[in-house]
């Protein structure tokens, strides 16, 4: 994995650091751009999630939707309060309001659903048929939570407290620190020797496990930390709309959107997610202000021409030109 140069590090801190003081600009959070930057942050940890798959581990899922929208639902599950922590919701309403456990929660009943699909789906299926299988465990999930009764709210939902809303300070924040750590954990795990063996999984799995790599092991690895990731950012997400239903959260645009973001800006490198999930969602909201009639077709046009003439993604067109020029 390429290091970054001492310039280009010092550039991000800057860049981190600027975004992170822009919330205290006057009207900066009533600004369109404010909202537009959450969202930038929120599918950057997507792309992220499906770039460790996929993109390092190359193991094409379908199914980040699932693990985001689980993410979200174990997050409004304990925050509504009408389950096991009944008596502590009454008294204390806002207590898992960006509460770090409940979001850490939604993580780890993602990685171990994740666990739980990916050793039968890893050890029997490759390619296109363990795609196939993600995307069927994703509705699968979906019609679960539909039937779920008073637990998941049913077709309807779960409702949080949205009296816990002041500003939205507190999701852009949480936002740029989820992007910027999961950045940081996906380069510390791939100068690993686990990240080794992921990519020699990836580049050749019977080689891989010839040389004594237990190759399902990684693989399931890599799945379940992809969907812890995915859980996360559902999470967050429950915590800016409050209202947490099955057609929602798992929406395959969760799963569409990220995989094309990492797909423009560069499958298996580790700032093309990140600059993926800028130039789509800028395009994609773009579209939707100014031609909504027209937005899926500009979308759709838009990632046609990306495959076509930057096959390779953004980070190794350009940024890799301008390293070797």
């Amino acid at each position: 994995m390429r290091t970054m140069s001492r310039p280009s590090q010092w550039i991000a801190i800057v860049v981190i650091a600027a975004l992170a003081l822009l919330p205290f600009l006057p009207g900066a959070v009533d600004a369109y751009y404010f909202s537009f930057l959450f969202f930038v942050f929120l599918y950057a940890v997507m792309a992220q999630s499906w770039n460790l798959v996929a993109g390092y581990g190359g193991q094409i899922s379908l199914g980040s939707h699932a693990f985001f929208g689980l993410g979200a639902y174990t997050t409004a599950i304990l925050w509504s309060g009408n389950y096991l922590w009944g008596s502590l919701y009454d008294s204390h309403p806002n207590i898992y309001y960006f509460d770090p456990v409940t979001m850490l929660l939604g993580g780890i009943v993602a990685a171990l659903a994740a666990v739980l699909i990916g050793l039968p789906l890893l050890s029997k299926l490759h390619g296109d048929y363990f795609a196939l299988g993600t995307l069927g465990f994703g509705e699968i999930v979906k019609v679960i939570f539909v039937n779920g009764g008073d637990f998941t709210g049913g077709a309807f939902g779960i409702v949080a407290p949205a009296s816990s809303f002041d500003t939205l300070r507190p999701h852009y924040w949480v936002g740029l620190g989820l992007m910027v750590a999961t950045a940081l954990a996906i380069r510390a795990l791939m100068r690993s020797r686990y990240g080794l063996a992921l990519i020699a999984v990836r580049d050749d799995e019977m080689a891989a496990s010839a040389n004594g790599i237990d190759t399902l092991k990684v693989k399931v690895a890599a799945f379940a930390g992809s969907a812890f990731i995915a859980g996360v950012a559902g999470s967050l997400y429950t915590f800016y709309i409050f209202h947490v239903g099955p057609d929602s959260v798992f929406d395959l645009d969760w799963m569409l959107l990220p995989l094309m973001m990492t797909v423009v800006g560069g499958t298996g490198t580790l700032l093309g997610p990140i600059l993926g999930a800028l130039v789509m969602y800028a395009v994609f909201d773009l579209a939707r202000i100014v031609v909504p009639d027209y937005h899926p077709v500009i979308s759709g046009l838009t990632i046609i021409l990306a495959m076509l003439f930057l096959p390779r993604g953004l980070m190794r067109s350009f940024v890799g030109k301008a390293r070797t020029a």
